[in-house]
């Protein structure tokens, strides 16, 4: 869907309503599981004490981080059954897959940086930092749930492993925990609030709808495929329409 009018102000379709109540949904089980997970890791902290402390104690600090973890897990499963279901049977694009032209454009992007190349990679729906976000995420969440489980369920798990698979969940879950808010800290929220090419925030997982100035911008690949018209084409409004930082 493009509205029409000058391309600052013109609107693209982006994500659907599901995708965005989907991030919703992401936002509010990562934020409760890292503050009950992370307050449990460090409990030597003063903050971390008083957290526990207003939930009521331990136990419903640990109870509600399990409530979440379930919560997760049917997140985790849901996008995964609705991403898999729209490639088998509406035959979507495999625009989160990773492919050679993806490290082709980190290589390409790397030049760009150090004065190699005369213009950035072009991108189609998601660029290469996307992707590797995405599946850094995506299979750290699954190593969560793995461990996750284990750790709630100990005795039941060693009924068909080896014992020794209880404290490598323990180090697994906390570990992994610790990166993937990391990574949201650090790489994930910087590119959503903190890049000059979005601040003072991206709104366009909140709204779904995104720039055509922007779209010409960062995915004038899918732009063109979009409106029908040459990639020359858009990539000449990309490079007009370049931001000044």
């Amino acid at each position: 869907m493009l509205s029409s009018g000058p391309d600052k102000e013109r609107k693209i379709r982006r994500f659907r309503t599901i995708r965005v109540v989907e991030h919703w949904f992401a936002i509010i089980i990562v934020g409760i599981l890292v503050v009950t997970g992370l307050s449990q890791k460090y409990y030597v902290l003063n903050l971390s004490q008083w957290l526990i402390l207003e939930l009521g104690g331990i136990d419903n600090v640990r109870l509600l981080h399990r409530y979440m973890g379930v919560a997760f897990l049917i997140l985790t499963f849901v996008h995964v059954f609705i991403a898999m279901t729209g490639v088998l049977f509406r035959r979507w694009q495999l625009s989160m897959m990773i492919n050679r032209n993806d490290f082709t454009n980190a290589v390409h992007n790397l030049k760009y940086y150090v004065g190699l190349e005369k213009t950035p990679a072009q991108f189609d729906r998601y660029d290469f930092k996307q992707k590797f976000e995405y599946w850094g995420i995506l299979i750290g969440a699954f190593l969560m749930i793995v461990s996750g489980l284990i750790l709630w369920f100990p005795i039941q798990a060693t009924h068909f492993l080896p014992g020794e698979i209880v404290p490598a969940a323990k180090s697994m879950h906390t570990h992994q925990a610790t990166l993937i808010f990391i990574i949201i800290a650090i790489w994930h929220i910087y590119n959503a609030l903190f890049s000059p090419d979005v601040f003072p925030i991206d709104t366009s997982i909140f709204t779904g709808m995104i720039s055509r100035e922007r779209m010409a911008r960062e995915h004038p690949l899918e732009l063109a495929r979009m409106e029908g018209a040459s990639r020359q084409q858009i990539l000449q409004d990309s490079h007009e329409k370049k931001p000044e930082h």
